[in-house]
């Protein structure tokens, strides 16, 4: 049987061609250098979020000769991904409780054909990526980007039919479900006993403070706000996942910003740890406090369910992912940054372990 990278190649051998052949119709052809599809693509896949199995392809438009971004799938859940998405870019645009412009890049082509779905967007061509920039720079930028989300609340009904239709919103009975799905599928492999009672303690705080998610639910979120999620440019941040979207607690995605800073960069985390610790109430600390904790144990459970689609190196290196996060998490639980020698001892290993594809595959990345 073949292994799951095996899998990911043929599904690129007869998928290309024919997504080659419907561009050309529209004058996009596909770059030969795609790094999108190297390296550790075949392994991912959301936890929650609809995420059907698509291709993100650079090409060019040779009408105008400039760079193009696209999002191909004929698997059915895919397509249904990029039509939501396409919904979800439409309405945040058109809101009327939006305070603040959310930016995205232009939509060249939609096409449906031969039992494909294929987005065509504007390539946003940036100076530099975000980790790339002053610290200073990141602040301001995460923060400004931050803050317009949370500009974004659905206060009446008429608000919250408006929205959970397309985006779907979250109230902490759903968080808490999340987190029993997480620890279960930690629980199911079997290899992570030493773990799951940690888990269970986590969730039963969640549990408990139930009543402070609810109070911060109904504004708008970004489940994967990270780096590769959006690019800047001339001082314009656009967003460049839509699908991701939800109206939930309002920390959902400052959480999720931070736990990638933990790794990414320690010291804009502790910039905006800082500032929340300095300019928002108690409650609000707590309610992100709470929804980092989630957020950790999402992560840990991700890369458990990777682990039956690894092997060699990546299976060791998805293993010690799992440990780290796991310890991340142990911090956060305990109101701690984690130990910097930890965060390195950590990244050591994750460098000697990634394959070369992968390495290609994250340069610019973020």
């Amino acid at each position: 049987m073949n292994t799951p990278e095996e899998q990911w190649r043929e599904y690129l051998a007869s998928e290309l061609p024919v997504i080659r052949s419907i561009l050309l119709h529209y004058q996009i052809t596909l770059l030969s250098e795609q790094p999108h599809i190297k390296g550790e693509r075949f392994l991912i896949q959301a936890l929650t979020t609809t995420s059907g199995k698509k291709l993100i392809l650079l090409g060019t438009d040779t009408k105008t000769n400039k760079t193009v971004v696209i999002k191909a799938t004929a698997d059915y859940q895919g397509k249904e991904e990029l039509r939501h998405e396409r919904k979800c870019r439409t309405l945040l645009h058109s809101m009327n409780f939006s305070y603040e412009s959310f930016h995205s890049p232009e939509e060249i082509h939609f096409i449906e054909e031969r039992g494909y779905v294929l987005y065509v967007g504007e390539f946003i061509d940036q100076s530099s990526s975000f980790l790339e920039r002053p610290l200073e720079e990141q602040f301001s930028f995460a923060l400004r980007a931050l803050k317009a989300q949370e500009q974004s609340r659905a206060t009446t009904a008429q608000h919250l039919s408006q929205v959970a239709r397309v985006f779907g919103a979250r109230t902490s009975e759903n968080y808490l479900l999340m987190t029993e799905g997480f620890i279960k599928k930690v629980a199911d492999h079997g290899s992570f006993d030493s773990l799951t009672p940690f888990l269970h303690e986590v969730k039963n705080v969640l549990t408990k403070k139930r009543q402070c998610i609810d109070q911060y639910g109904g504004f708008l979120t970004h489940t994967d706000f990270v780096p590769h999620n959006f690019r800047i440019k001339d001082g314009t941040l656009y967003l460049l996942d839509f699908s991701s979207l939800r109206f939930g607690n309002k920390h959902e995605s400052w959480a999720r910003f931070l736990n990638f800073m933990t790794l990414y960069n320690p010291d804009l985390e502790q910039l905006l740890t800082n500032y929340v610790n300095e300019n928002r109430a108690k409650e609000e600390r707590e309610s992100l406090h709470l929804m980092r904790l989630l957020r950790l144990v999402e992560i840990t459970a991700y890369y458990v369910g990777t682990l039956e689609r690894s092997a060699g190196n990546l299976l060791e290196l998805n293993t010690a992912r799992v440990y780290f996060w796991c310890k991340v998490l142990e911090a956060e639980y305990s109101g701690q940054q984690i130990a910097p020698d930890i965060v390195e001892a950590y990244k050591a290993t994750r460098d000697c372990l990634r394959s070369s594809d992968e390495k290609i595959r994250q340069v610019g990345l973020h």
